[in-house]
């Protein structure tokens, strides 16, 4: 899959701004706040109908502007245009496919894989459990509709529960036990299907990332992912074993109004030889376990989706030595096209680069080729 080009209209500091892309490698390089990440920000959007940060579409829009506009295309086997527009008077985004509007966000989710690898990726490694959760749910809800729905269907059921959970806490109503192992029901059948998956992701997901380090590192040391729950690691029967985990925090949780066990609170432990990275790893390995996870990404989204991911990369060669840049800017000649955001042009003299390879200079929102 190729992204051929992108129009902004009042997207942050764009004003009016069409780009066309290089199928190969995009440097896009300009000063802090100069819109190059605004870039990598709109095509994001245009894969997922949502941002990558936190920021709400009522940010996006340009100062002194009541809308913005993206719009792009895609080509594969057939051509897809794609459009997001949002009302700051409405406060309502929409979005389009070939000119019909799409309702339902899930429903184009891993339509056009997208992976990005940016500055905040060291909350994965680093951060909390949700952090890691969120990065492996992004990557199997992009790879299967099936795991996506079971998501959705649990998240919803999660809220259901903690609500009842919370009533019964304030009321102590014990007549609502049965609405509750309803619920719990409900919860532990969508609830083993998510750990089911993650757990068999973990175990093939592994040789991607190890391959991915290896390239990159080219040195004897091996991570590993191993999925986790707060008791340990998972045995035998999913559902059987979830629903025995319910049953064994049921009063806990009627005391304290809330959801305390099952895959919402599972971890996934990142390693280097045996060794927890977390606690041990150097900040070196980090870095280079962060990338060689969204490396990871790229090549098990494009093997399972049959089609390539797009993949952006947000000022990431100004935190690396020089020699791990040279081998990311040699291992993404097998990925195809790249969109890599850089603040100076003296970064890229040390990488590999190619005639096909484009170069575009973003200055106060807007855009030339160099």
């Amino acid at each position: 899959m190729r992204l051929n080009y992108i129009k902004l209209n009042n997207f942050r500091i764009h004003k009016s701004s069409e780009i066309n892309f290089s199928g190969h490698l995009n440097y896009i390089i300009g000063g802090n706040g100069q819109g190059k990440t605004t870039i990598l920000e709109a095509v994001y959007y245009l894969c997922t109908t949502k941002n990558y940060s936190s920021s709400p579409d009522s940010e996006i829009v340009r100062f002194t502007e009541k809308e913005f506009e993206a719009t792009g295309l895609f080509s594969d086997l057939t051509e897809n245009k794609v459009r997001v527009y949002y009302s700051s008077e409405q406060n309502k985004k929409y979005y389009f496919q070939n000119d019909k509007q799409i309702y339902r966000a899930a429903s184009i989710i891993g339509l056009f894989p997208v992976v990005i690898l940016t500055p905040g990726d060291h909350s994965i490694t680093q951060g909390s459990p949700g952090d890691r959760r969120k990065f492996i749910d992004s990557i199997i809800s992009q790879a299967s509709d099936t795991y996506l729905n079971y998501l959705l269907d649990y998240n919803k059921t999660l809220r259901h529960r903690a609500s009842l959970l919370n009533q019964i806490k304030e009321t102590g109503n014990r007549s609502l036990f049965g609405q509750l192992d309803a619920w719990s029901e409900k919860l532990i059948i969508t609830g083993s299907e998510l750990i089911s998956a993650r757990e068999k992701f973990a175990v093939g997901f592994n040789g991607y990332v190890s391959e991915s380090y290896k390239i990159i590192m080219d040195e004897s040391e091996i991570p590993q992912i191993e999925y986790y729950t707060l008791e340990g690691k998972y045995d035998g029967d999913y559902k059987e074993r979830f629903r025995k985990l319910l049953e064994s925090k049921r009063n806990e949780e009627i005391r304290r109004g809330a959801n305390l066990a099952g895959p919402h609170r599972d971890d996934f432990i990142f390693g280097i030889n045996g060794k927890n990275l977390k606690t041990y790893g150097s900040q070196g390995q980090h870095k280079t376990f962060q990338v060689a996870l969204r490396f990871a990404q790229f090549f098990y989204l494009k093997e399972k989706k049959g089609k390539t991911p797009v993949f952006l990369l947000d000022d990431v060669f100004g935190e690396l030595d020089s020699k791990r840049s040279v081998r990311i800017s040699e291992y993404l000649k097998l990925v195809g096209q790249a969109f890599i955001t850089m603040t100076d042009f003296s970064d890229i003299s040390n990488l590999t680069r190619e005639e096909d390879d484009l170069i575009i200079k973003v200055a106060n929102g807007a855009v030339s080729y160099g």
